[in-house]
C-alpha cells in the first residue's frame, strides 16, 4: 500500500508528530504509515483522512495485486 500522507501533511504544514497527537497515535505510526510498512486499521484511516480534510481513498492506494 502506497500513501500520500507526507504530501497531505505539507499542505497542512503539519510534522509526523502533530498527525499522530491529532489522530491518538504515536509519530513512529506515521513513520510507518508514510513509508508503506503499516496498514493502518479503517478507524486510524478515517481519523487521518478527517485531519487532513479529504477521503481515505485520496490518501491510500492500494495495491490491487494479490
Amino acid at each position: 500500500m502506497e500513501t500520500k500522507i507526507k504530501e497531505f501533511r505539507a499542505k497542512f504544514n503539519l510534522t509526523q508528530e502533530n498527525l499522530a497527537k491529532e489522530v491518538g497515535v504515536r509519530r513512529e505510526t506515521i513513520v510507518f504509515l508514510e513509508k508503506g510498512k503499516y496498514n493502518p486499521s479503517l478507524q486510524l484511516a478515517y481519523n487521518i483522512a478527517r485531519v487532513l480534510k479529504t477521503d481515505i481513498h485520496e490518501i491510500f492506494i492500494f495495491d490491487d495485486e494479490y
